[in-house]
Order: structure tokens, then C-alpha cells, then sequence
């Protein structure tokens, strides 16, 4: 336990403290499992549960005296235990919010009784004991770095003479290092998942495999070699256009006994290459590659991304699922034990490769003089202007990778803005005012400066001209000039300007190049709270672009922000001058989360806690900002478990009934973004915030807050608990009423929620009633992605019913969702093909009506060919509907049905296993398929499937297995396979 709270759990370092322990996916995976080990502990081990701790565990506690019972003597405030040590002290006792617990089974029974608030005393408990073994066991057993000899030292002793407390020890010290090496197995796991390849990785694996490849019976490849010879000088050898990708380089692998693979390896893993006869795109490619010393293109590449053109191959061994041949080989040979110990490092930094301010000449080709003049003379041979700057852009593209993953999804102001058009003659009086106070500005003594400052703000700073005249006049320099004196008049009376004008895109990219916010995140330091406040609220105005965010994380801005939030203590009354504090702090806060590297910064300053401590006030100023922060962050999956465990989401519901629709609004995003968790959606109910969720409704002027509303009432509606309750709120109907004359923002998450509340008969009914299915097919003709996947869930949900189809039927509805599934996005086509399976089982005559569509049958088999599973799923649920109609099989047999099905049978995908089998299974209903089926081996892959865990896999293999069953070879195959012994 020691070993894995020291180096695997994730600590904050907030404030003065000792820090916490983030709400992280891995933390709450560690704690469960130390809760678990504890909770279980009495049950296992009972004599070892006796023993009385070294000291006593000692924390604050959130639970009260009245969720003891039986066993603890209660008086007033104060509980102990009836059981006690040696010398009287209790195993239990609890005061003024203070616990202490002297052994495991005291332990044991604590976490029982705390029920739903096991994971929040396991985290005070971890927290306050960073060490816990240390007040287990003694001061000698504690965690070092390095040879832990403790154990050996124990064994010696009991080794020396028999000793019941030595043996005691030596068996709680051996299961708690059985628990330390469990934690740390299961964090290794989880945090190798988010490992990436990186050049020297690849590089690694490449020369070992070259160690087992050549002419030889005892090879495994005939050859492995580079597509290009050229390395740069980040250990790249693919194109920098490419690299942009993640792409690292490219391989040409030759087995023994199949034609090569051409295989690319990037950051996310290895991917083998699709084909391609693309002539003129590699015409294109050779205008930017024509020698030798520039990386050519691998065969079969595609210009788009490694996604598009190759089969992903799991990071990790480079032909690991790669390459088909010798599998038995690969399985016994000593290389595939060395590859898989290859550890898996960072994406590529690339900071090491720029293009030199002083020559045009790329840096990374400097360093290697032998390639220089080649390389360079190809460099240069591009004389075609257009082409140049293609490739310039693209290189200045990969050079500032790292500002790439900056932000995050928000929408950003420009990096450079437009400026006005200058030499207008139309300028205000206030324009000359400013000018002619200038001069005082930038040249008086102390005195002076403060007055010119205070007959400046006289101005109306909010009006463009005036914002203009300050930087035009050379007066912004002087202003940031006087943030880095010592004259706090000053500096306050300049952030009061600044803070206005700030306003102003062109003033916010100014401010921030000529290096303002370093000085503002330094006085952030100030022991001054007005100055604070104001540079705090002055920085939230500037970071609203990315380089700025990025620059207040740099000089250490995020931590003295947090830090702004801790001016009152728990407990204590809010005094206005902290809460003022408090609420720039989060202004700030809230325009630096936008970007991605900022929110892990916030929690790793301790800044969730600080956040639910201020979401509990009643001041609406501040709550703006402290729920703006908290819906920004909520897109993090980290951030949404913190606000479950920390208890905001009760908070967020209490603001939904605010007077202010700015906090409604953020708070229905917060849980808009929340409620992607199951647990968050019952939290919701449970608190009550259906009800004014749905309430919100009827607000239809303000569309930013409808947006947010029905975007939670949306994720809500996942849970079928949910749903019910929204069904006595006549949620539904008021939903039908805003299918039309909406943006497409509310659209979407309408339509989405509607979809998920044809879970339950009666709202498929309701919407029918209330007119809602014209409306929704309608939508069907929308161009928006995203809209068009929540209108095809939602036509397929209320297709269910009988009465429903004829009505979708009526409106050319099936006809609408079939042209979808040529529409070119992977999400499209899959929610199309997953409407189509109910329309078709309720249709009428569907044979009939699937036959209409021209070339129907043949878009639909071709889907076949796709690389996304979940277009390829439910491309199958449909043939498996579509074929069970005779004439419409026949067609389908005839555009190449049986081969294409068979080629996706030897799948690891669980769902795509039990539609493909119940595909196979009402194709063999016509001519010779079984026997094909057979011929193109898919039988034996089906057998295998009768492995699987899941009933339904189960079923759907079972009755494809039968019906292959009547083809003799079929049933030879299946026996081969070991079909009977499953």
C-alpha cells in the first residue's frame, strides 16, 4: 500500500499543505481496491484483524455520531468503541469530527457503516496518513526508495525465537505487500494505456526483427527494410507533412510465402497500408519529392491519414496481428518475448527540429553534412511559389506540434487578428482626449501619472475608440511598464485600465506580445487584494486565445490562481473582499480551461476542492464563474468523476432554480457534459433536477440556455429511470413542440433526447400523438452530422411501433434513411443502417418496398467493404433482416454477399460476431450459399464463437451453425473445429 500511494496514486500539491489525491480514473480505481482489501479484511483474516495498530489511523471524518450503532458507546459528540486495547484506549474513537481507528477490524466495520461514503473516508483516511504502514506496524516498516529490506529484517527476528507479535507482523506486512504489488500491477496496466510509439521504440523492434530475417529455414521474414534512408533529426524518417499525422516512418516487409507488407508506423501504433492506384495524387507527391534523399512514399499510401487507407495494427510488437504468415514460428520464437519487453515511450517531441530565423534553410538539415546539398537543392528546386508555401505552412505545421493539442474543442479568437484599417480621419473627441493625456502618462513623476491615470478612466474605456487611442498613443507600453514598479497606486490604476480595455481583441493580443501577463501572473503574489483582484479579472480578459492560455501556465499562473480561491477557510463566514478575490480567481480560471493542458493543470493544483467548497455559496457572482469553469473542465472524464465524488452535482442542481439565467445555463452544461456517466444521471434524479430541467423548457427566447437544457434533459434520458420520471413531467410533448423554427445546436440535443425516450412504448406513442414524426423526418434532408445521427436514431426508436412506420412510410421516410448510407461519415451511415432494421421488420411489405430503391441492395452489400465496426455492425443487423425476404437475397447473393460476410468472421468485436452470425444464418436460405460459406472458411471462425460469454453470441451462432449444418463439408469443418466438446 506504501509503495503504491508514493509512486503510482496522483497527488496534487495544493496551497501549504501536503497535498491530495486527485479524483482521477486511477485513484478511484486504487482506492476501491484498498477499500475492498480493508473492508474484507475482518472476514479473512480474523486473528490478523485483532492486532492493535502502532498508532492509531487518524483523520477527519464526514460521518456523524448517529450512523453508529451497536458496539460503540454515543455521548453527545463523541463515539468510541466497547472494544479496547491493552492498556483501555477504544479501537474506535470519534471526536469533533476527529477519527481514530487502531485496527483492521474496527477498520472493517467503519467502511461498512459508511456505506455511500466509503471512498471519500478511504481518500481522508490515505491522505492523512500518507504512510499508513507507518502507523500499522511502526516507524522501521515505513516506504523507502530503492531495496526495501524491511521483510528480511522482520524474518530474522522471527527467526531468532518464536515471538506471537513477530509472527503477527510478518503475516499483516506480507498481505499488505500482496496488496502494494495488486495496486501497482493494476495502475501499470491502466497507465500503459495511454503509452504512444515514439522513433526510437520503432527503431528498437525494427533491428531485432532484422536479427530474424533472411534467406534461412530459421527466419521469419525474408526482408524488413526503410522506405527511405533519410533520418531526421528527431529520429523521424517520414515526410514533415506526414509527420503532422504522427507518422513516423515507413516499412517494407517481405515474408517467405506471401506477397510484401507496407506498413506505416506512427504515434498512435502500426498500421498495414491499403492499396492504392492513385496516379495523379503520386504524380503530385513527386513535384515535392524529386530525389532521392527525400523520404519517397510508401506503396499503397493514400494522401489522407493512417486511419483512412490502413488497417490499425495494436501498438506494441511492430508485427504483432501484422503479418499472416508463420504464426507458429512467431509463436515459438525467442524475438516476440524481447519485442513485447520493448518499452512504448512518449508521442515524438519535436522541438529540437525548427526552421532558422536567420536563413530559410530547414535546421534539422544542418546537422547532418553529408545530405546537406542534396536535400537542400531539392529545397530549392521548388521554384513554383504556390507549392512552396503548401509545404512551408505544412512544416511550420508540424514545428509547433506541441501548441497543436493546446486547446481544447472551444471555438478560438484568431492568433492574429485584422487590424483596423489605419489613416481614417473620423475619430471622436475622447480619441484626442487620451492623446493629449498620454504625454502625462509616459512622462510625469508618480504624482502625475496617477492623476493622468484617473482623468483617463473618466473615459468610457468600453468604447472602441478610446481602447484604441491607449494602444495608438504608445500609452499601452507605459501602462504594462507600470505594472512591474513598486507603486501600488500605480499599478492599481493601470490594471484598472487595462482591465477595461482588454476587452478589445486587438488590445488582448497586444497586451500579451508585449509580455504583460508575465508581470500580471507575478503580482498575483501581491500581499495587496484589490491588486490581485484586478490582475486576476485582467488575465481573464487577455486569455481568451490560446497563446495566452498557454503563456499563464507557463510562468506558473494557474497554481497562484487555485490559490486565489483558498482566501476563506472552510466553515467561515464569506467575507466580501475574498469573495471578490475568489471571484476573479475563477474569471481567470475559467478562460484558461479551455485549454486541455490547463484543466490537468487546475487539478493538479488542487483546484476541484476549492471549486465545490465555493459552488455551495449563495452569491450569484461568483457562482457564474466557478460553474463555468467546472462545465469547461466537465468535458475531462477526471473532472466528471471529482464532481460526483465531491458532491457537486446536488450544488448544480440547487442552481438550476436560480433568478439568473446565466448560472441555469451553465449549470444544465455542467450536467449536460456530466451525465455521460450513469452514476452522475442518477445523481440528477435522485436530487431532484428532472423536474427543473424540465421546467426550463418553456424558456424558448434564450437559445443558448435551451441548448444547455435540453442538452442535459438529453444525456439524462439515457437511463430508462429517467425516462419515466420525464414522462410524468409531460417532458415530452414539450420537446415535440421545439422540432421546428431551432438552431441547430438545440435541434440536435431535441432530437437526441427524443430518441432516447423512445425507450419506453408510451413516448413512442406521445410523439406520434403530438404530431412529432413529420417533423423528425424532415430532418432526414439536414446537411449537419451530428443532427443527422441523433434524426436516424430517433426515426429507427419510433419505427418500433406498427402505427409509427406507416406513418414514416408515408412521408418517404426508409427512402430518406437509405440515401444516408451513402453519406461519407462513418456515424451517419451506421445510425442510417440502424433505423433501417426496424422499418424493415415493421414495414408492411418491406420486400417489396426495399426492392423500390435502385441499387439499394447493391450500396448496402458494399458497406460490407467499410473499416468501421460499427458501420460494418450494423450494415449486418440490416443484410440479417433484408434476407429474409427471397427475392431480396438472391439480389444481394448476386453483388458478392456470402464473400464479403465471410471475410469479417475471424472479428474480435463482440456485437459485430452476433449480427454477422445472424446474417450468415438467413443467408444460407438461398441457392448454394451454405456450401460458399464453406468454401470461403467461414465455419470454422463460427465455431469459435461459441466461446464467447455472451448469450446472445450464443443464439444468433447456434442458429447459423444449424443451417450451415445441412452442407455435409460444413459439418465436417464444424467437427474439425471441435464444434461438439463447446
Amino acid at each position: 500500500m506504501g509503495a503504491a500511494l508514493a509512486r503510482a496514486a496522483q497527488w496534487t500539491a495544493a496551497g501549504s499543505g501536503t497535498g491530495t489525491l486527485e479524483i482521477t480514473p486511477l485513484n478511484e480505481s486504487l482506492l476501491n481496491q484498498i477499500i475492498k482489501f480493508a473492508e474484507e479484511f475482518s472476514t479473512k483474516h480474523p486473528e490478523e484483524a485483532a492486532f492493535v495498530f502502532k498508532e492509531p489511523l487518524e483523520w477527519k471524518t464526514q460521518l456523524d455520531c448517529s450512523v453508529f450503532g451497536k458496539g460503540y458507546e454515543i455521548n453527545e459528540e463523541t463515539v468510541q468503541s466497547e472494544a479496547t486495547c491493552r492498556d483501555g484506549q477504544p479501537l474506535l474513537l470519534l471526536s469533533a469530527s476527529t477519527l481514530r481507528v487502531r485496527s483492521f477490524d474496527q477498520l472493517s466495520r467503519l467502511l461498512q457503516i459508511a456505506t455511500g461514503k466509503k471512498l471519500k473516508e478511504a481518500q481522508a483516511c490515505l491522505e492523512a496518513n500518507r504512510d499508513p504502514i507507518v502507523k500499522i506496524l511502526g516507524p522501521e516498516y515505513g516506504t523507502v526508495e530503492g531495496e526495501d529490506t524491511s521483510i528480511l529484517h522482520l524474518f530474522d527476528k522471527v527467526k531468532r525465537g518464536y515471538d506471537p507479535e513477530m509472527e503477527m507482523k510478518m503475516k499483516i506486512i506480507l498481505l499488505l505487500h500482496q496488496l502494494d504489488l495488486q495496486l501497482l500491477n493494476s495502475s501499470l496496466k491502466q497507465i500503459s494505456q495511454d503509452v504512444r510509439l515514439n522513433p526510437a521504440a520503432v527503431n528498437n523492434e525494427v533491428n531485432l526483427l532484422k536479427n530474424f530475417s533472411g534467406k534461412g529455414e530459421d527466419t521469419v521474414l525474408e526482408s524488413l527494410e526503410y522506405t527511405s534512408d533519410y533520418v531526421f533529426s528527431n529520429g523521424c524518417r517520414a515526410p514533415p507533412w506526414r509527420q503532422v499525422h504522427g507518422e513516423i516512418c515507413y516499412l517494407v516487409i517481405k515474408p517467405h510465402d506471401t506477397d510484401p507488407l507496407y506498413v506505416t508506423c506512427s504515434t498512435a501504433g502500426v498500421f498495414l497500408n491499403g492499396v492504392s492506384n492513385n496516379k495523379s495524387y503520386h504524380a503530385a507527391m513527386s513535384v515535392f519529392m524529386p530525389g532521392s534523399h527525400w523520404p519517397s512514399w510508401p506503396p499503397g499510401l493514400t494522401a489522407g491519414s493512417c486511419s483512412s487507407c490502413c488497417q490499425s495494427v495494436p501498438p506494441g510488437p511492430l508485427l504483432a496481428g501484422c503479418c499472416p504468415v508463420r504464426s507458429e514460428q512467431r509463436e515459438t520464437s525467442s524475438y516476440t518475448t524481447q519485442l513485447n519487453t520493448q518499452s512504448l515511450c512518449q508521442r515524438i517531441v519535436n522541438s529540437n527540429v525548427y526552421v532558422s530565423s536567420k536563413s530559410n534553410q530547414p535546421h534539422s538539415l544542418k546537422k547532418n553534412p553529408s545530405k546537406t546539398v542534396n536535400a537542400w537543392t531539392i529545397w530549392s528546386s521548388l521554384n513554383h511559389s504556390l507549392l512552396k508555401n503548401i509545404l512551408e505552412k505544412m512544416i511550420s505545421a508540424f514545428f509547433s506540434f506541441e501548441d497543436v493539442s493546446e486547446s481544447s474543442s472551444e471555438n478560438e479568437e484568431d492568433e492574429h487578428p485584422v487590424h483596423r484599417q489605419e489613416g481614417t480621419t473620423d475619430l471622436s473627441p475622447e480619441y484626442w482626449g487620451i492623446q493629449k493625456l498620454a504625454k502625462y502618462v509616459k512622462g510625469g513623476d508618480p504624482t502625475a501619472t496617477l492623476i493622468a491615470l484617473c482623468s483617463m478612466r473618466d473615459f468610457n474605456m468600453s468604447q472602441e475608440s478610446c481602447q484604441l487611442a491607449v494602444r495608438d498613443t504608445g500609452c499601452l507600453e507605459v501602462l504594462i511598464n507600470l505594472l512591474d514598479t513598486e507603486e501600488i497606486k500605480c499599478q492599481t490604476g493601470s490594471l484598472k485600465i487595462l482591465k477595461e480595455i482588454s476587452q478589445n481583441i486587438l488590445i488582448r493580443h497586444a497586451i500579451a506580445d508585449l509580455g504583460g501577463l508575465e508581470i500580471m501572473v507575478k503580482i498575483l503574489d501581491s500581499p495587496d487584494k484589490d491588486l490581485k483582484s484586478l490582475a486576476a479579472e485582467t488575465i481573464a480578459n487577455v486569455a481568451r486565445f490560446k497563446r495566452a492560455r498557454k503563456t499563464v501556465r507557463q510562468y506558473g499562473g494557474i497554481k497562484k490562481l487555485v490559490a486565489l480561491l483558498e482566501c476563506v477557510s472552510v466553515g467561515t463566514p464569506y467575507q466580501a473582499e475574498d469573495t471578490e478575490i475568489a471571484r476573479c480567481g475563477a474569471l481567470a480560471l475559467w478562460s484558461c480551461s479551455k485549454s486541455t493542458k490547463n484543466k490537468k493543470a487546475i487539478r493538479k493544483a488542487g483546484g476541484i476542492p476549492l471549486l465545490a467548497m465555493w459552488l455551495k455559496c449563495s452569491d450569484a457572482n461568483i457562482l457564474i464563474p466557478v460553474v463555468g469553469t467546472l462545465q469547461e473542465c466537465a468535458s475531462e472524464p477526471s473532472y466528471r468523476l471529482a464532481i460526483r465524488t465531491e458532491g457537486m452535482i446536488e450544488n448544480l442542481v440547487k442552481n438550476l432554480k436560480s433568478e439568473h439565467e446565466e448560472l441555469q445555463m451553465h449549470c444544465a452544461s455542467a450536467i449536460f457534459k456530466c451525465a455521460e456517466d450513469e452514476e452522475t444521471r442518477d445523481l440528477v434524479r435522485q436530487h431532484g433536477g428532472l423536474q427543473p430541467l424540465s421546467v426550463l423548457l418553456d424558456n424558448c427566447e434564450n437559445k443558448q440556455l435551451l441548448a444547455a437544457v435540453t442538452g442535459a434533459i438529453w444525456k439524462c434520458a439515457i437511463s430508462i429511470e429517467n425516462v419515466s420520471k420525464f414522462r410524468d413531467y409531460k417532458t415530452v410533448e414539450t420537446l415535440v413542440g421545439l422540432l421546428t423554427d431551432q438552431p441547430e445546436e438545440v435541434l440536435i440535443n431535441v432530437v437526441g433526447a427524443l430518441g432516447e425516450c423512445c425507450q419506453e412504448r408510451m413516448n413512442r406513442s406521445t410523439i406520434r400523438r403530438c404530431g412529432g414524426i413529420p417533423p423528425i423526418v424532415k430532418l432526414l434532408t439536414v446537411t449537419d452530422q451530428a443532427l443527422l445521427v441523433n434524426v436516424n436514431k430517433a426515426v429507427g426508436a419510433c419505427a418500433t411501433e406498427p402505427e409509427n412506420m406507416m406513418i414514416i412510410d408515408s412521408l418517404d421516410g426508409v427512402r430518406l434513411l437509405w440515401s444516408l448510407l451513402k453519406n461519407p461519415n462513418p456515424d451517419v451511415q451506421a445510425s442510417a443502417a440502424w433505423a433501417l432494421c426496424p422499418c424493415i421488420e415493421n414495414a408492411k411489405d418491406s420486400g417489396e418496398m426495399v426492392r423500390s430503391f435502385v441499387g439499394g441492395l447493391e450500396l448496402i452489400v458494399n458497406l460490407l467493404k467499410s473499416k468501421n465496426k460499427e458501420v460494418l455492425t450494423s450494415v449486418c443487423a440490416a443484410i440479417a433482416n433484408i434476407a429474409k425476404d427471397e427475392e431480396n437475397l438472391a439480389v444481394m447473393t448476386d453483388h458478392g454477399v456470402v464473400p464479403l460476410l465471410s471475410k469479417l468472421a475471424n472479428t474480435n468485436d463482440n456485437k459485430l460476431k452476433r449480427h454477422l452470425a445472424e446474417a450468415i444464418s438467413n443467408c444460407c436460405m438461398w441457392g448454394s450459399n451454405r456450401v460458399a460459406f464453406g468454401e470461403t472458411k467461414a465455419v470454422a471462425p463460427l465455431v469459435r464463437y461459441l466461446k464467447s460469454n455472451d448469450p446472445s453470441i450464443h443464439r444468433a451462432t447456434a442458429q447459423a451453425l444449424y443451417q450451415l449444418s445441412e452442407e455435409p463439408n460444413n459439418c465436417i469443418t464444424m467437427h474439425e473445429n471441435g464444434v461438439v466438446k463447446v
